[in-house]
């Protein structure tokens, strides 16, 4: 079964930044997607950023485009979330996700079956 392991997350000031990576434990294929959601406390898990597998097109939620950047390393099966110019109401537990998904699927969390374990991210004012 896949298993996605995260790490990158800590504690930073606004207007920092950090980089998140998840590793899996199989190969991805191309008929997979992979992705980033968050949650805050007292917070329904939302979308941060999705990657298509079979040709890395990424998608960001309103809120973190332009600030974060999803990339990949097919050899090594992961992938990285950078998040710049960190703001406080980014603080979450992120989480990565991988599925055999497309289209708006990929933007929900009821779209993946595989979860890590998440990590979490504090922005101080």
């Amino acid at each position: 079964q896949l298993q996605l392991v995260e790490s990158g997350g800590g504690l930073v000031q606004a207007g920092g930044s950090l980089r998140l990576s998840c590793a899996a434990s199989e190969r991805i294929f191309n008929n997979h997607a992979m992705s980033w959601f968050r949650q805050a406390p007292g917070k329904e898990r939302e979308f941060v950023a999705a990657m298509s597998w079979s040709n890395g097109h990424t998608y960001y939620a309103d809120s973190v485009k332009g600030r974060f950047t999803m990339s990949r390393d097919t050899a090594k099966n992961t992938v990285f979330l950078q998040m710049n110019s960190l703001k406080p109401e980014d603080t979450a537990v992120y989480y990565c996700a991988a599925d055999v998904v497309a289209g708006v699927l990929m933007l929900r969390s009821d779209g993946y079956d595989y979860w890590g374990q998440g990590t979490q991210v504090t922005v101080s004012s």
